[in-house]
């Protein structure tokens, strides 16, 4: 389930939403009621990422998190096995602290009619290689806020997978105009590898905070570690401050 590996991808050491240092500002862009594809498409997700960088589709950033160096294709990190989709079981659910007190729950069919947005950026593993300019397509994360609202004393998420697999999130990074829930990469579905059919993507925190085969988002009232984080990685995970283990909070 998600290796302590290549995130997504960061704007900067700014805080959520802001600009990266010499970029506009970016943030996500709506792409309507589209359908969600069912299957991947069988051309290789690395040469759509790579051709668009060199054809100036996707915009690659010059600046780099300390110690990160940009390397020429993007690995499929995980822990454990690839999970099978099954659409006609799977399911995405909100729970813990809600506003209404109640589960929230889409089925692939519901999930699919939710709008969709655009968001480009580099993705940044733990292990000090940088995957550039990601054009990412999915559902924003503002989007469930909006639909499953927090109530008040809510401060962090956590994001449950396939297998019990988990990673916590600060609230405000999980709100960030950056963060989605992405199903495909310029256009192109996820490969089952990269996290299909859906996968979290938080692009200024490092790549294991990125979940994927997300089901569930459970609202906290508290912080709670999660599946690396108890094993000695750090709870925030910003790559702009190097921030890569526990011993280091």
């Amino acid at each position: 389930m998600g290796q302590p590996d290549g995130g997504r991808s960061t704007l900067g050491q700014q805080a959520p939403g802001q600009q990266a240092r010499g970029q506009q500002p970016l943030g996500h862009q709506p792409l309507g009621h589209q359908p969600l594809a069912h299957q991947p498409l069988g051309q290789s997700l690395v040469s759509q990422v790579l051709a668009g960088a060199a054809c100036g589709r996707v915009r690659v950033e010059r600046d780099l998190p300390p110690g990160q160096v940009v390397r020429a294709d993007w690995p499929a990190r995980h822990y454990g096995r690839v999970p099978r989709f099954r659409p006609d079981t799977w399911s995405f659910t909100v729970m813990g602290t809600t506003e209404s007190g109640v589960e929230h729950r889409w089925d692939w069919a519901a999930i699919s009619r939710l709008p969709r947005c655009a968001v480009t950026a580099d993705l940044h593993c733990v292990t000090k290689c940088t995957v550039p300019g990601i054009a990412w397509e999915g559902i924003a994360a503002a989007e469930i806020l909006s639909a499953a609202p927090p109530a008040g004393p809510v401060t962090h998420v956590m994001v449950w997978a396939e297998y019990g697999y988990s990673a916590n999130v600060g609230i405000d990074d999980f709100a960030a105009d950056t963060t989605l829930f992405a199903t495909a990469v310029a256009g192109v579905p996820l490969t089952q590898e990269h996290g299909y059919p859906i996968r979290l993507v938080v692009p200024h925190l490092y790549g294991w905070k990125s979940v994927k085969w997300v089901r569930a988002v459970e609202y906290l009232t508290e912080n709670r570690r999660g599946f690396w984080e108890e094993r000695g990685y750090h709870n925030s995970a910003d790559p702009w401050h190097e921030e890569r283990f526990s011993h280091q909070e």
